[in-house]
């Protein structure tokens, strides 16, 4: 049986997806293939690697420092996230991800990212982690506060812009089953982003632009796609009860562990029914 996990993001509501994915751990969840955005991306690798706990200790640990996520990294660099310490610094030296078990697990890893030409989704796969970090930068690379990654003579951001909850594209990679993991309650409805500020940024790119116009709408229908495949038995969904009510760039190093910790709580209480559903 080949089991696929989609994994939603959602900036630092994404370490309630850690706290679900080391649940997942704990109860040895095997999982053949992970499609990741933004923040589902960055953090699902460690399921891979085996490294529970690992997504919220280096987040508290580099929660305050200007080096990692802030607006000195903005002004100085262009992305709020800085590429050298958050994709090189960090998973080599401070808190090193283990790639040797990464590829050990001999699962298939791969993440959305957003070509800025054309507006749509793209899916990238990553045979070595840190060798093809780039892809995982791209896929999280937040509009209005990144530069475009450039990957094999194109321009990307982040996944979520195209493809937010990428489960149709999961179901058609030939899995047996398909995990989602979401970020938020079943009764999010996304608004509208301001369109005068994607003009004033993308005015360049009207493909893109299109694409973050029309954001909510597809953000909207694919929630509701997959609360319908989710009645059908054909995904297996987790996600809050209600909003996590934490800030996409959250600094507070508790705030970080309610939301981590809620993750772990939902994903011990829906272990016996995905235990079910696997072995259907």
């Amino acid at each position: 049986m080949k089991v696929g996990l989609v994994l939603e993001g959602g900036a630092m509501r994404g370490l309630y997806t850690a706290g679900v994915l080391d649940v997942f751990l704990d109860h040895d969840v095997h999982v053949d293939t992970i499609l990741g955005v933004s923040a589902g991306a960055c953090f699902g690798c460690n399921l891979f690697s085996k490294q529970r706990g690992r997504v919220l200790r280096y987040n508290q640990r580099f929660a305050g420092d200007k080096r990692n996520v802030s607006l000195h990294s903005l002004i100085t660099t262009g992305d709020i996230v800085n590429k050298e310490f958050a994709y090189y610094v960090i998973p080599t030296k401070y808190d090193v991800f283990d790639e040797e078990a990464f590829e050990a697990h001999g699962g298939e890893y791969w993440v959305v990212v957003t070509n800025v030409e054309t507006g749509e989704a793209e899916y990238m796969q990553m045979h070595h982690l840190l060798r093809d970090i780039e892809m995982m930068r791209a896929s999280a690379s937040m509009p209005f506060c990144s530069r475009f990654v450039p990957i094999n003579g194109k321009n990307y951001l982040d996944g979520g812009i195209a493809d937010s909850i990428p489960v149709r594209k999961a179901l058609t990679m030939g899995f047996d089953k398909v995990i989602v993991v979401l970020t938020q309650p079943a009764d999010y409805v996304k608004k509208p982003m301001d369109p005068m500020m994607i003009k004033a940024f993308y005015h360049r790119y009207p493909n893109l632009c299109r694409t973050l116009f029309e954001r909510h709408d597809r953000y909207n229908a694919q929630a509701a796609d997959v609360a319908q495949l989710e009645k059908e038995g054909k995904v297996f969904v987790i996600r809050p009860k209600a909003d996590l009510n934490i800030k996409r760039l959250e600094k507070d190093p508790k705030e970080m562990e309610r939301v981590y910790n809620i993750g772990l709580a939902d994903g011990e209480k829906m272990m016996d029914a995905l235990k079910a559903y696997l072995s259907k």
